[in-house]
């Protein structure tokens, strides 16, 4: 649901901060508060006017009363909670992923110029700068133009002065900036964030520098600066994750708590100081007179780089406008059984929800108990009657209300669960393009080596020159260890350097081995630098025959230009797609992610049981989707209920945009709410009321209830009450459909026993575990007794003799209990019989096929 779930909270919430701009909510208090005093005069109107006659019902309505008092405090407080909770994880996740963006990105400038500043070509420039600049300008725009994230490129000598520089519009000769000493005075880059004479017309910039060392001597001759463009990254991740409904604003900060870049400017300028929430602290948080909830996070680190320091990603949103969320009706469109069967795990993924449902069932089961306490009774229990009806009402009022709050809470929590997962699978396709752009740009680049196209230019390479092209490759391979290998051809496509294991996966030589005829094909066609080829996601001898991709440049001769050969480089998938996985699910429980393709054909997961290679069953819409779009959906996926999220890749910058390469990848995530749970043909919500009408005087009363595979009814004058399945005592002495035992106090004051049947088994249904909202009817024939577990109470009505249609035995698909078939709502509601006595003498006769008679007749005799 969230990218983390939120601290637990170190103060208690402050409700009435928060409840003001909840309306919903605050309609629901209101309501709680007006149903608590009818509940209060009704108990006191027993009291009065009925006390004898009521006193089987006025400790469970005291219990009620109390509890419902109770319920009034803590229900709204949940409900606030929960919705604070959830406004949280969404500012969280927003505020994470543009510090782990921007610190991923910043890496790979790292190593950059780490790289560069060795290059030979640029380094003999630099130590004889009388030669002609326009060759070195000319290396630099190359590189420009394949590593696109950088607006500047910059070569000074050990004094300041400025050799040449890619960037007309901002000539420069010299440079009095102290980054320059402080460079050469390092082994290592350093990174720069703040006004700098290198980008005069810029307030700040973010500049990489290294120095550079004479290629023959290795004395220190010069600086290479890589000013990476800074504010245009900042602008593509904001457009890219930022709040569609612009509820919200997303920033990244300095150690000091100033913005440094602001999703909206014109909001949140840049250099504005706002607060910060660090330990996301359920509180609000005051900037320029408007009060807003604030997340908070630090740079993690990558690969060992801690990112520039002090720099955190941070989201804002204002408390007014935090809980104003329109949602659609999710539910609607929901398979009622999937809806039914992912709300039975309210208490694991909710607990305030699963309070709300079993409230409702707690007052749903008084008003039933206390109409089939009065079933059939005359005279002076009528008295109890008016009661009862007060009962009715005020029930119905307060199961209309917790019916809302379920559903309204219910969806909240979805449509947080969907909204959070699309942004988790849009984040995991970034990262993917991201990654993989700066692959297409290390093979065009390295194809660029001048060693390596004076090398392949001669028929036959000396020793000497191939030995040369294995140091190149393990010096590059070093420095960028997503590589599994690197490897140069010639235009036969004879494999003349390599790194890695001296064997591929089949066995085979890697050195001397053949490119495939396709591959070279493709290579030697590409009409410029700027071109690459990558190849299809499959199985290779080169990546010890699992999965990758495999980018391919062609080395041009130096002279000609001609194809005389290619550079491959093997991209490290397993490990670098599982933690790209990883982080987007940033340690979320109960969630899995995957890449796959158009087709469903696993890329990399996070799941053992989904393995690379494999196919996903998956709805065919979500892999269609139009690249860059996000969709999700409630699902059942493995056996479990989950949400599942999509989002199709759509490149980065040119990469797969503009640059002829496609190959569509689709992010999947999962997240888990519970095993999938049998649901009958009718669940709650989808059983109708039933239309009294007008009934004769004679009509018979009876207490209708839900088992799995439909609505049954049985003679109200045999039950007693119906308790909460969590009374029931399990015991491993089953058979016949017992499950358990219950103990209920008599009107002696003394504790009975006895057992409890599962309905289901004793109809011949195929039986189902017991959910949280499992009740038992309390049943009495004669002088036994027993429980029967059923799955929902649902009315206690009133049936003329008309309506009742007996059943023979022998009619196929009844159960041997039952007698007949209700006609209600004008026939179109059918309601099958259970006969009890045909259930106790089954039971009595000692026909259920299980041990312990004696103990059945006595426990039924209680």
């Amino acid at each position: 649901m969230q990218i983390r779930e939120p601290a637990s909270l170190q103060e208690p919430l402050p409700i009435d901060v928060f409840l003001p701009f909840m309306r919903d909510v605050t309609l629901c208090e209101q309501s709680l508060k007006e149903l608590n005093l009818m509940w209060r005069l009704i108990e006191s109107s027993a009291k009065m006017n009925c006390p004898q006659e009521a006193k089987t019902i006025l400790p469970t309505m005291a219990a009620t009363r109390s509890g419902f008092s109770k319920l009034e405090k803590e229900l709204v407080k949940s409900l606030v909670e929960e919705k604070v909770r959830t406004v949280m994880a969404g500012i969280g996740t927003k505020a994470k992923y543009v510090i782990d963006i921007v610190v991923r990105n910043l890496y790979e400038r790292t190593a950059d110029v780490g790289f560069l500043a060795t290059d030979r070509e640029l380094c003999h420039f630099v130590a004889q700068p009388t030669e002609d600049g326009n060759i070195a300008r000319a290396r630099l725009r190359e590189y420009r133009d394949k590593y696109t994230v950088y607006d500047e490129i910059i070569l000074l000598d050990t004094a300041g002065n400025v050799l040449v520089q890619i960037d007309p519009a901002t000539p420069l000769e010299h440079s009095s900036d102290p980054l320059v000493a402080e460079t050469l005075a390092s082994d290592n880059y350093v990174e720069t964030f703040r006004h700098t004479d290198l980008r005069p017309a810029k307030e700040r910039a973010l500049v990489y520098s290294r120095r550079m060392h004479h290629p023959d001597t290795g004395a220190v001759i010069g600086v290479l600066c890589l000013c990476f463009g800074f504010e245009q990254e900042m602008q593509g991740i904001f457009e890219s994750h930022g709040d569609d409904d612009l509820r919200s604003n997303m920033l990244l900060l300095s150690g000091d708590g100033r913005v440094i870049a602001s999703a909206d400017p014109l909001w949140i300028p840049p250099g504005a100081r706002v607060p910060v929430n660090l330990h996301t602290e359920s509180r609000l948080m005051r900037f320029c007179g408007r009060e807003y909830l604030v997340s908070t996070y630090a740079s993690a680190g990558y690969q060992g780089y801690p990112g520039p320091p002090g720099w955190m990603g941070q989201a804002m949103i204002p408390v007014d406008v935090a809980f104003r969320t329109a949602l659609a009706d999710l539910l609607s469109g929901l398979d009622p059984a999937v809806a039914q069967g992912l709300l039975s795990h309210a208490e694991t993924f909710c607990p305030p929800l699963y309070d709300i449902m079993q409230a409702a069932k707690t007052i749903q089961r008084i008003v039933w108990n206390g109409q089939v306490m009065t079933a059939g009774q005359q005279g002076d229990m009528q008295k109890l009657k008016t009661v009862l009806e007060q009962i009715s009402e005020t029930g119905g009022r307060s199961n209309e209300l917790f019916a809302q709050s379920i559903h309204d809470l219910y969806q909240t929590v979805l449509a947080s669960s969907m909204r959070d997962a699309e942004f988790t699978s849009h984040l995991m396709v970034d990262l993917l393009d991201r990654n993989l752009y700066e692959r297409a740009d290390d093979c065009r680049w390295w194809a660029l080596t001048p060693e390596l196209r004076q090398g392949l230019a001669q028929d036959t390479p000396s020793p000497e020159t191939l030995a040369r092209f294995g140091e190149i490759l393990l010096y590059i391979n070093g420095l960028y260890t997503v590589y599994t290998r690197l490897f140069v051809y010639d235009r036969h496509g004879r494999i003349l350097a390599i790194t890695g294991p001296d064997a591929c996966g089949d066995g085979s030589a890697a050195l001397g081995r053949q490119v495939e005829p396709d591959t070279l094909a493709r290579v030697l066609a590409l009409g410029t630098s700027q071109d690459y080829c990558v190849t299809p996601f499959a199985p290779t001898a080169l990546y010890d025959g699992r999965s990758t991709y495999v980018y391919h440049a062609a080395i041009r001769a130096l002279s000609s230009n001609t194809a005389v050969g290619g550079i491959g480089i093997v991209f490290d998938a397993e490990p670098e797609f599982r933690n790209m996985l990883r982080a987007g699910l940033a340690g979320k429980a109960n969630s899995q992610a995957l890449y796959v393709t158009r087709q469903g054909r696993i890329l990399s997961s996070t799941d053992e049981r989904h393995p690379e290679g494999g196919t996903l069953t998956i709805d065919p819409a979500l892999l269609a989707l139009p690249s860059g779009q996000s969709a999700s959906r409630i699902t059942i996926h493995d056996g479990q209920y989950a949400v599942v999220a999509c989002t199709a890749s759509s490149g980065y910058r040119e990469f797969k945009t503009s640059d002829g390469y496609k190959e569509d990848v689709v992010a999947v995530v999962y997240q888990f709410f519970g095993e999938q749970r049998y649901q009958g043909a009718l669940v709650r919500g989808a059983v109708p009321a039933i239309d009294q009408g007008d009934t004769a005087p004679d009509a018979q009363e009876f207490a209708t209830f839900i088992c799995n595979d439909g609505l049954y009814a049985l003679a109200a004058e045999h039950v007693l009450e119906a308790v909460p399945f969590s009374d029931v005592r399990l015991t491993p002495l089953g058979g016949g459909g017992r499950i358990g035992i219950l103990g209920v106090q008599r009107t002696d004051m003394q504790q009975r026993f006895m057992w409890v049947f599962d309905l289901v088994q004793l109809l011949g249904k195929r039986a189902t575990p017991p959910t949280p909202g499992s009740q038992v009817m309390v049943v009495r024939q004669g002088a036994y007794t027993l429980g029967l577990l059923v799955d929902e109470l649902h009315a206690v009505p009133k049936f003329d003799a008309s309506q009742i249609a007996h059943t023979p035995l022998v009619l196929q698909g009844q159960s041997m209990f039952t007698s007949g078939m209700v006609k209600a709502n004008g026939g179109e509601l059918l309601i099958q019989v259970v006969d009890a006595q045909r259930l106790f003498d089954w039971l009595i006769d000692g026909k259920a096929p299980a041990p312990g008679e004696d103990a059945v007749h006595a426990a039924l005799q209680a």
